[in-house]
């Protein structure tokens, strides 16, 4: 699961935390379990100092829990966490997009190409593929690379970090959560309507296309149903308006 060029690079705290973090994003931990941190400075070759203020940094960043006297733990999945940050994403995201599409040039254009073109490569090999586990790390990277390249000319810092967090816990939430890890046919076509709108400087057109790529309560009751049972008025009601109408 864990990239192994990833692995071989992991030799100081920068390059150890981006590739927990990616391990984490793309659900090599299942939620709910512990980690070991001795097993992890060994297996990173890193201190049992060093690897602390890691997983210390990702706790901040609300990818893992901590516990007084009880170490850290991957979240738990939770539909009702799932739909706060699939609003939130939306709100971010598409704000993002409206302020580049405004202030980003042609360069911006051709990067936005690029990444997508990659992002299509592998999102084909996935749709045909038997598994889709394999992919999902590099997945993950190269989706967040084209959501990324997306708001990269937003000039707002702020929002570009917050958008970043967000993100990553909602794909967290999303691998975890649901059986197809987030991936439907449909998602080649969604991607492929971002960037289009974008291309057009088309704020409304992209705006749509970004809500109905992020809103996963499109997908089935019964993926669903692997969220944390305990959650309860899951959705609002705007939420069960705008489910009602997919």
């Amino acid at each position: 699961m864990t990239d192994p060029l990833d692995m071989a690079t992991a030799s100081n705290p920068g390059s150890v935390y981006r590739s927990i973090r990616a391990q984490l994003m793309s659900g090599d931990f299942k939620p709910g379990e512990k980690l070991r941190p001795a097993q992890l400075a060994q297996t990173h070759k890193i201190s049992a100092s060093a690897l602390r203020e890691i997983l210390l940094r990702l706790s901040h960043e609300k990818l893992l829990h901590q516990e007084e006297q009880r170490g850290f733990n991957v979240p738990e999945t939770s539909q009702r966490h799932l739909l706060e940050l699939m609003e939130l994403r939306i709100l971010l995201e598409c704000e993002g997009a409206r302020q580049s599409i405004i202030n980003g040039d042609v360069e911006w254009e051709a990067r936005l190409n690029a990444v997508h073109h990659k992002l299509v490569h592998i999102e084909q090999k996935m749709k045909l593929a038997d598994a889709i586990e394999p992919y999902l790390q590099i997945w993950t990277r190269v989706d967040w690379e084209f959501h990324e390249t997306l708001l990269s000319a937003c000039p707002s810092g702020a929002l570009r970090d917050t958008y970043r967090n967000i993100y990553e816990q909602f794909r967290q939430q999303v691998v975890a959560g649901l059986s197809s890890a987030g991936f439907r046919s449909e998602t080649i076509g969604e991607h492929a309507a971002i960037l289009q709108a974008a291309l057009n400087r088309d704020v409304a057109a992209c705006h749509v296309a970004i809500t109905r790529h992020v809103q996963i309560v499109r997908e089935k009751s019964a993926e669903h149903a692997t969220m944390n049972k305990n959650d309860r008025n899951p959705q609002s009601p705007a939420m069960a308006a705008q489910r009602s109408a997919v």
